[in-house]
């Protein structure tokens, strides 16, 4: 019973911390109501389009602290609570806060794509080989195709494969000799992919432009 407490406390605590729309919020202060231009995604490409790079980056870093700073609090209080598991709590906490991003109750549940606040929930688990990975095949996806979109869905099928690899390899906190170890670590593949599913799902405009040659390219120049 306590666990399921603690499982849905983390996801309330980051869908609050998920509310806080950075690219709402940095639009109002340059007198931009980011929803209503570009393709009124409320993350860091349209931010980028529509205001150009230091809007993209200050909103990409504020939607990646938002999650970031929860799934960190969660990782050095659960770490020593449940040292076998704690990144399960880690990863309830990076949901919330992907949910409180996506679907803000404030915005009538429109927000942005998530993929940010993934990467923050990622951040969070504290594994620097694993975010190196990943950063290295966005990097390179982004680079070699110029779709921001793509590189977004290409990092969080890898996540999940990564991840899935690294727990099998015992090199995650899951301890596979204690059952109730392992059966945390099953339902934390769970998440990570339920992540990366959400990210996908949100990305259907994005691939159903990828299919009709309609996506724009990544630039670092403001939308005219």
């Amino acid at each position: 019973m306590v666990n399921i407490v603690l499982r849905i406390l983390c996801l309330l605590i980051g869908y609050m911390f998920g509310l806080i729309e950075t690219g709402v919020l940095y639009g109002k202060m340059k007198g931009v109501d980011i929803r209503k231009h570009g393709s009124g995604n409320l993350g860091m490409t349209n931010a980028l389009r529509v205001l150009g790079p230091k809007a993209g980056l200050v909103v990409f870093i504020g939607d990646l602290l938002k999650a970031f700073i929860p799934c960190l609090i969660a990782n050095i209080v659960f770490r020593y609570v449940y040292p076998d598991s704690y990144m399960l709590y880690v990863l309830y906490t990076g949901l919330g806060a992907v949910l409180g991003h996506n679907f803000p109750f404030y915005l009538g549940f429109k927000g942005g794509k998530g993929i940010s606040s993934s990467a923050g929930a990622i951040l969070g688990l504290l594994n620097p080989w694993m975010c190196l990975i990943l950063l290295v095949v966005f990097a390179i996806v982004v680079l070699i195709t110029k779709y921001v979109s793509v590189g977004s869905i290409v990092l969080m099928v890898s996540f999940v494969i990564c991840y899935v690899a690294f727990a099998f390899n015992d090199l995650l906190c899951f301890n596979r000799e204690v059952p109730e170890s392992e059966a945390a670590m099953i339902e934390s593949i769970v998440l990570a992919s339920l992540l990366a599913i959400l990210a996908i799902v949100r990305h259907k405009a994005n691939i159903s432009r990828l299919l009709h040659h309609e996506e724009n390219r990544l630039s670092l120049h403001k939308s005219k």
